[in-house]
């Protein structure tokens, strides 16, 4: 038996493909109501393609969802995917891994197999995970098996990418490296073993670096391009070949992943002394929460082509999730933006199509309908619409 700890937008489709691919899985998490739906074949992420199908083949039965970790004190492999985030000063806050990883291992035994998804630091697995499993246990590496395979997946993409995306494993050990590696490979298609745990966390930091900085490039050649007068999504389309891969701009970088990814880097290399290191992903971090002041100011001087007075001319900000077709407004830059206006005394509304209108009431926010707004900003296809 495996279990999976955290049934999150993450940790639920693993654990899903998993008892697909003939496993018998206990599910833990601290949300009983969530566990219950489970177990009546109940998927508590509807915007999951393919979830649905599967919590209803295998919740209750081949998946077992419970919120003790005593439940699943047979399982042999235990897998953590539970959130790790920043604090206001964007040093990791471990509470939430250390309850998870300190509940294994009190159901932790001899010959045990552990593997942690979550997102983290560098080294994280090999001392500060390690320590807790061996605190808790009793047992010492070698008496059981540490590896990290940071997950991979994109909401709303989930069930492909776990059965199709190419993903990595390494251990805290050579021997920890290989008996996760013949686990996974049971139930993840396309999977590689890397030579450590510490290769396999930094390959996952530097995906989200890549991501980030990229998007501050982006960015800034669409400010420029707005300031000389150039198209730039046709300037994009014909720049980008094989060799060159100009990302989107946007109003910033939001969700639980990219904008938390880069400060794991930027924070070790201080404790080191190393900022020159990292100058380039702190900036592209400035950069990209930077841009709602850049749309905050190009919506103010539109606003100001309206016939009415600033304060009375009304604003809908179109599309307040963290990204398109997700209903998760985790940092995201398009709220942000909206509550800056709205700091800054203008008539804000806002309409999200993933959201009623009771529940953008719930958020201390006012909706509309955008037609019946005098100035429409579109989130997501960067588009700001006058009434005539």
């Amino acid at each position: 038996m495996i279990s999976v700890i955290g049934l999150g937008k993450a940790g639920l489709p693993l654990a899903a493909v998993i008892a697909d691919s003939g496993f018998k899985v206990i599910g833990v998490d601290v949300n009983e109501k969530r566990c219950d739906m489970i177990n009546r074949g109940e998927n508590p992420i509807p915007e999951e393609p393919g979830l649905d199908e599967l919590i209803k083949k295998h919740g209750g039965r081949n998946l077992i969802a419970t919120p003790r970790y005593e439940d699943a004190g047979d399982c042999r492999v235990y897998i953590i995917l539970v959130p790790l985030f920043v604090d206001e000063n964007y040093n990791p806050d471990f509470r939430i891994l250390e309850k998870a990883t300190r509940g294994v291992g009190r159901i932790l035994k001899r010959g045990d197999i552990v593997v942690l998804e979550t997102t983290v630091p560098p080294m994280t697995t090999e001392t500060i995970v390690r320590e807790w499993l061996e605190e808790e246990s009793g047992l010492r590496l070698g008496e059981f098996y540490l590896a990290y395979s940071p997950e991979r997946i994109m909401t709303g993409y989930s069930i492909s990418r776990l059965r199709e995306f190419p993903k990595v494993i390494g251990g805290v050990n050579e021997e920890s490296g290989k008996k996760a590696f013949e686990v996974y490979k049971k139930f993840i298609p396309n999977l590689h073993l890397v030579s450590s745990a510490r290769v396999a966390e930094f390959i996952k930091l530097m995906e989200g670096c890549y991501r980030d900085v990229n998007i501050a490039l982006a960015n800034e050649l669409f400010k420029m391009a707005e300031e000389l007068g150039v198209d730039f999504y046709e300037a994009r389309n014909f720049a980008n070949h094989r060799y060159c891969d100009i990302h989107m701009p946007s109003t910033g970088v939001g969700g639980h992943c990219i904008p938390q990814y880069p400060w794991f880097l930027i924070k070790e290399m201080e404790k080191r002394k190393k900022f020159d290191y990292v100058r380039l992903i702190r900036t592209a971090r400035e950069i990209n929460d930077e841009m709602v002041e850049y749309w905050a100011e190009k919506i103010i001087l539109e606003c100001m082509k309206v016939d009415k007075p600033l304060s009375e001319v009304k604003i809908c900000i179109k599309g307040i999730t963290f990204r398109k077709g997700v209903k998760e407004t985790y940092n995201s830059r398009n709220l942000a933006l909206a509550k800056l206006l709205i700091e800054k005394g203008l008539n804000v509304f806002v309409y999200d199509e993933m959201f009623e209108k009771e529940e953008i009431e719930e958020m201390g926010l006012k909706w509309i309908e955008p037609e019946e707004a005098d100035l429409t900003f579109d989130c997501f296809n960067l588009r700001i619409f006058r009434k005539i």
